[in-house]
This record gives structure tokens, sequence and C-alpha cells, in this order.
């Protein structure tokens, strides 16, 4: 771990941003450009004393999943975000995978989004970032461990995970994971990650073994989505699915008809932002 190297090029990608690069209020006027550590602290999810500490060449080496939510907040390329693990003395993480890099247009895309509930999932279904909205939507996934922000396994292994969604539509939901699954599978020939999330799923046996056998494949596409939200009631909601990483990530965009009962709701849902329970 380079603390010095790690240091300086925290600081200079921090002061290159301003709040309205992470769609945050512009605050108090400032004494120098950039943001405030308090503000790179709040969009990745830690303590700013952590992260103060980082930029004081004084701080513990830091995890591989703090380092992706590092990038993510301060909108690193991907040549950044691999120097970056570099300097804390880790490699890289692969092209794919749970801590799969998300563009900085993207997550720019996500800021500006702030009505509407969006989020970027990989093809396997592991949760890479959310807006605002879709974290009081579906809950915020970004407070879980990575290996477990992935949809098809809280789908089958964490019966919670369906109070969100009518009865009767969780087979329907749940063939679409597995064929999504399925597809993006044979798309990755020799990925260890995609392989694992199989062998993990088919080892707990029931549900998604039998949907697994029946060999159905499709990718994920566009259509409605009905949910039952805990604070503003049922939601009829259009869920556009837009290729956003090249055919790895997707760009989830959940809308309302304008004028209709389930866009009021999704208005209260912003002004109230409680999220679902995880």
């Amino acid at each position: 771990m380079d603390r010095t190297a790690l240091a300086d090029f925290l600081t200079r990608a921090r002061a290159r941003l301003t709040p309205a690069d992470l769609g945050l209020p512009p605050g108090a006027r400032r004494r120098t450009p950039g943001l405030r550590r308090e503000e790179v602290a709040q969009v990745a999810g830690l303590s700013v004393d952590y992260y103060a500490r980082l930029e004081q060449r004084r701080g513990p080496q830091p995890s591989p999943q703090l380092l992706a939510a590092l990038a993510r907040a301060l909108r690193l390329s991907e040549d950044e975000r691999d120097h970056l693990f570099r300097l804390a003395g880790h490699e890289p993480p692969r092209r794919h995978g749970p801590l799969g890099h998300v563009r900085p247009g993207l997550l720019l895309i996500l800021d500006r989004l702030h009505d509407t509930p969006a989020q970027v999932v990989s093809d396997l279904g592991d949760v890479l970032a959310q807006n605002a909205m879709s974290a009081a939507l579906f809950g915020d996934h970004t407070a879980l461990a990575p290996e477990r922000r992935n949809l098809l396994l809280r789908w089958f292994t964490d019966p919670g995970t369906r109070t969100l969604f009518p009865a009767e539509d969780h087979e329907d939901l749940a063939r679409a994971h597995v064929a999504a699954l399925r597809a993006a599978r044979t798309a990755r020939p020799g990925d260890r990650r995609a392989a694992e999330l199989v062998d993990e799923l088919l080892a707990d046996g029931g549900e998604f073994a039998a949907y697994w056998e029946r060999h159905e494949v499709a990718r994920r596409r566009s259509g409605r989505k009905r949910l039952l939200h805990p604070v503003v009631g049922p939601l009829d909601l259009e869920c556009e699915v837009l290729a956003a990483g090249g055919e790895d990530q997707l760009l989830l965009v959940h809308t309302a008809a304008p004028g209709s009962d389930s866009a009021s709701r999704l208005e209260l849902l912003r002004v109230v932002g409680a999220p679902a329970p995880a």
C-alpha cells in the first residue's frame, strides 16, 4: 500500500469534482474548489474520519469493497479505478463480478434522475449502483455486502424479498430471473463468477433448480412491473431496460404513467424517502 500516492490521488480526484457532479446541493460558499471530504464520505457510504485518515496517509488498508465505493463516489474511469486499487495494495477487480465498474457518465445520469427510480444491474443480476429513489423503492442494496447484492440470490434465498411483489407475479418473476441468468451464463464461457453463482443457487436446490432444468433463456426486457410498497402502497410501473456498459451492464428505469395513482405515489415516495425493508 502506497499511502503517500494514495492520499495524493484521492485529494486530487476530490478537488476536480463539484457537488453537482454527484447530484448534491451546492451548500455554503467554498473557500477552495472541489468536494469536501464529508461529501465524498457520504456518497461512498463510509465515515468522514476514515476517509480523512486515508487522505492524511495514516489510514488502514481499505478493503476492495470500500475502494469500489470510492471509485464510484469520485467518478473514476476504469483505468483510474484500477490505479486506485493498486495504490491500496490490491489487484483490480475482474471485468465481470460483483465489484463491476460503472462509468462516471452513467452515475451522473443516475444522480440526475432525482424523481425516477433507476439502478445499474449486471447481466448476472448484481446491483452495481442505485439512485435515491431506487433505494427508497427497492431498499438500499449498497448497505449489503457486495456478494449479497445479487437479485437472484436474494429472490431465491431470502423470502422477505418477495413481499414487495404480488404473489400472483412471483412465478413469472422467478422464471424471468432464471432465464436472464441462463443467457448471461452462456454469454460468459469460462467466467468463474457466472459459474459460481449458478452453482450456489443450484446447491440450494428447490425452486431455482426446477426452473433451471427448463432451459428457458431470455435477456432482461422492458415491461410492466407491479409492486406493493410498505409505505406508499401499490404501484404499477413500466420498467425500461437499457444497455449501459456493453452487454454486461443494464440501466433499469422505473416510470409511472403521468397523472396516474402510481405517479402520485412515486412523488410521495420521493418526499418521504423511506426505503423498503431489505
